[in-house]
């Protein structure tokens, strides 16, 4: 199942059709099977139809998850605060902050994703707002084309990991856990990334004085820079402080704190004066569209598993994973290392709702912290952002790069930064202590 599911998507076909039809297909293989030596059309269509007489009921429960309802009100108000040039006042503001430090650019790009994570979190905005914006700028003043690239797609991805995540949103309806910790949990180690890709950046600044020089900033542009770099971010940091402070504080559910983050999203764009009737329309057509991506999807995903479970594959892996030398070490290396590699040729939605659902029950037979455990997927799911050749970042930035930037740029720009992901994936695995984990 999951080797015809990867070839269609490899061939091209839509993601949620393909596991659908997938479940179909090997529903149907099963149900002969079952029937099998009278394969009577009668018997047949009782033991297939029963197979999937639950699925109604799976789709009633996913229209009405309350916990699900914080997804399409998140994405709006990323799309109406990336409508608001709010990345574009951040990014000029930060510029000249740190222009004049060596690296600086790039270390305000990081600081801007940052913001940007924690305000919208919405990827592709991210990555295509500082495409458009920070990276000529860079490559104006003779940064690498690697690292302005790889700061980018790293700084952009953030918003994979630093709340409100869609994906610790998705995770915590698939582990029943309580969004609010969560995104609470999720803190240290998202800051902890941002904390090495600053390093990263400074350290390599320093040994090699030509990959990120230091820019001359004009004296009228220092005038009232403070000043204005406050302007550009007290109101995004005064929307965070509402959406994340309710939650952390008890006083809203995230899909309360979602809505809170909707209104204040066009409140934000009314105080930039970006306000108006066609932005709250085709913002509201545009989160249509990607939330109904989601939900096709997790249908498809749901229909997937279903059939997975009713063959009996669910026990042969949870055999096969319980067997493994180092019980839940070598559950945790095993589980790691296929997410990571399914990161990169299909996305973080499918591996959420197809493979995480495997993984789960096995996880809970081994007594392993489902707190702990969804905050590893999460991590290892961003890094899926980064991966070639299908990472998603890398398609953004490319989409508006200077046509003197390669691919091979951007490819070669990200591997660094997957590293350091991995290095802090790798910390909250053996130090889980250091982030407020107690397995």
């Amino acid at each position: 199942m999951f080797g015809a599911g990867l070839l269609l998507l490899a061939v091209g076909y839509p993601v949620a059709f393909t596991f659908g039809a997938v479940a179909l297909l090997f529903g149907a293989v099963a149900a002969l099977v079952e029937v099998l030596p009278d394969p009577a059309f009668a018997l047949f269509a009782e033991e297939f139809l029963g197979m999937f007489s639950m699925m109604p009921l799976r789709i009633y429960a996913i229209m009405t998850n309350t916990i699900l309802m914080a997804v399409p009100l998140f994405i709006l108000m990323g799309i109406i605060l990336e409508k608001s040039k709010l990345a574009e006042r951040l990014l000029e503001s930060m510029g000249i902050l740190f222009g004049k430090v060596r690296g600086g650019l790039a270390i305000s790009t990081v600081l801007v994703g940052t913001l940007l994570a924690a305000s919208t979190g919405v990827v592709g905005a991210s990555v295509v707002a500082m495409g458009v914006i920070s990276l000529p700028v860079m490559l104006k003043y003779g940064y690498s084309k690697h690292l302005a690239t790889g700061t980018i797609c790293a700084a952009g991805t953030l918003g994979q990991i630093i709340p409100p995540s869609i994906v610790l949103i998705i995770l915590g309806d698939v582990f029943q856990l309580p969004v609010g910790d969560l995104f609470r949990m999720a803190v240290g180690p998202g800051f902890a990334l941002v904390g090495c890709y600053i390093v990263y950046i400074a350290v390599i600044s320093l040994v090699d004085k030509k990959v990120a020089p230091a820019i001359v900033v004009r004296e009228e542009d220092k005038k009232g820079s403070v000043a204005r770099a406050m302007q550009a971010i007290l109101p995004p940091l005064v929307l965070i402080v509402l959406v994340l402070g309710s939650i952390f504080a008890g006083i809203a559910t995230p899909t309360e704190s979602a809505a809170i983050g909707a209104l204040g999203s066009m409140l934000l764009a009314a105080l930039y004066r970006k306000l108006s009737w066609r932005i709250v329309i085709d913002s509201s057509l545009q989160t249509v569209l990607i939330t109904s991506m989601v939900f096709a999807i997790l249908i498809g995903a749901t229909a997937f598993s279903m059939v997975f479970v009713y063959t009996g594959a669910d026990l042969i892996v949870e055999q096969f994973m319980t067997g493994l030398p180092g019980e839940k070490w070598g559950f945790i290396i095993l589980s790691m290392t296929a997410i990571g590699l399914l990161g990169f040729f299909i996305d973080f939605i499918e591996i959420t709702y197809i493979v995480v659902p495997v993984l789960l029950p096995i996880s809970q037979v081994i007594g392993i912290d489902p707190m702990w455990f969804a905050i590893l997927i999460a991590m290892n799911l961003q890094t899926s952002f980064l991966t070639p050749p299908f990472g998603f970042s890398l398609f953004y930035l490319k989409g508006v790069c200077p046509p003197e930037v390669r691919t091979v740029d951007i490819y070669k720009g990200v591997v660094p930064f997957i590293i350091l992901q991995v290095l802090v994936l790798l910390s909250v695995v053996v130090f889980p202590d250091l982030y407020g984990f107690t397995l």
